[in-house]
């Protein structure tokens, strides 16, 4: 799976916010992603990611469901 920095993904289990949208902030054998209901950041192994992935998500759509 080819993952950049800035792309908008959505993930299998929620954050406890209850979001379960992401914004990738680092790539490489580790993640930080940035929750985007919350704003908390948090680092996951690239394992993990890969695992509970489902799904690229448009910076648009993400907008208008934050509002």
């Amino acid at each position: 799976m080819d993952f950049q920095v800035g792309q908008m993904i959505k993930m299998k289990k929620p954050h406890p916010c209850g979001g379960n949208e992401w914004k990738i902030l680092r790539v490489g054998m580790d993640f930080r992603i940035q929750c985007i209901k919350c704003g908390r950041d948090v680092m996951v192994p690239r394992k993990l990611v890969e695992k509970n992935f489902r799904g690229f998500l448009q910076a648009d759509t993400v907008q208008n469901e934050k509002n």
